[in-house]
């Protein structure tokens, strides 16, 4: 059990850069809080990747519309880091604001155990593209400089700072290499950036950096792992996936449960009791009860003692 982040934040940093200079792409699920960054990580998947549309939403209850401020979104992101012991990639938006503001969004997210951030060249407020018809970039000097800006204002060379651009086309590459001369370590481009994967493949070679995808749209239906190698594709994340596959067995079982007024016969597949225990750390936490002679159990009033009451074979 934890109680500082970990790993460190020169560690992150260096593991994710390890990550980078192997051969392949680094695959990721997108997190939303510290329990899906447990079952992801729990997975096998080397590295976090936090998606902003998750945190607005499973925190807030809110859409991607910048309506959720940067210490909200780090305050997650720190549930995060404390939760796993592999490196945290964050989605810090556009920076929330101009470069000033990214100076001091990247420092505390670096400062908070990040390896990495992910910074958008949306304006403010910024719009989910996956969930509007249009969105606005701002003039490439200006989302040049918040680049700059992000790089210089790291602690450690080893943070990774990732540019996206929301631009489509040729704008897109002309932003990856102005991005790229600003320091950026990789590109993002968004799937309406490109109509296909083969004009995604022009842009790949055209880009002065290896690219970190977000396989959403037409890249989630059409991308397959051979084509990555091609789109000189770093990391590969899939940030909504478990988002969309949770919300969708919640909804279900609401339905259900409602309709029943049981959950006897409920056909969803759930953890037991002991695994989701095991998953929270629950067997840490009595591992340290019996270190400092701590008896679990409830306080025994009368005589100032406790006592262990464990309840059986219950969920409580």
């Amino acid at each position: 059990m934890k109680s500082t982040p970990n790993p460190s934040v020169p560690d992150a940093a260096c593991r994710l850069r390890t990550l980078l200079l192997r051969d392949g792409h680094i695959l990721s699920l997108g997190a939303y809080d510290a329990l899906s960054a447990k079952v992801i990580a729990r997975a096998g998947f080397e590295l976090i990747y936090t998606t902003g549309l998750g945190i607005a939403a499973s925190h807030l209850g809110l859409p991607d519309a910048e309506l959720y401020t940067m210490t909200e979104n780090l305050a997650v992101v720190r549930n995060i880091i404390a939760a796993v012991d592999v490196p945290v990639l964050a989605d810090i938006d556009n920076g929330y604001g101009n470069a000033v503001n990214v100076v001091r969004t990247v420092r505390e997210f670096e400062a908070a155990g990040c390896a990495g951030v992910v910074l958008e060249d949306q304006v403010f407020p910024k719009r989910c593209p996956a969930a509007v018809d249009h969105v606005e970039v701002l003039p490439l000097g200006e989302a040049a400089a918040k680049v700059r800006a992000a790089v210089e204002a790291r602690r450690s060379p080893e943070f990774v700072v990732v540019a996206r651009t929301d631009a489509q086309g040729d704008e897109a590459c002309r932003r990856a290499v102005a991005y790229a001369e600003a320091g950026a370590d990789l590109i993002t481009p968004i799937s309406r950036s490109f109509p296909n994967v083969e004009a995604l493949r022009r842009f790949a070679a055209s880009s002065p950096r290896p690219l970190c995808l977000n396989l959403l749209g037409w890249l989630e239906d059409q991308i397959t792992p051979a084509d990555l190698p091609g789109l000189r594709c770093k990391i590969a994340n899939f940030p909504l996936v478990a988002l969309y596959a949770v919300t969708a067995t919640l909804q279900r079982i609401a339905q259900e449960v409602l309709t029943k007024g049981s959950t006897h016969d409920l056909q969803i597949e759930r953890v037991t009791h002991a695994d989701f225990q095991s998953l929270i750390g629950f067997p840490q936490v009595e591992s340290l009860e019996q270190r400092y002679g701590i008896s679990s159990g409830l306080q025994n009033t009368e005589g100032g003692g406790r006592t262990s009451q464990r309840k059986e074979a219950t969920h409580e």
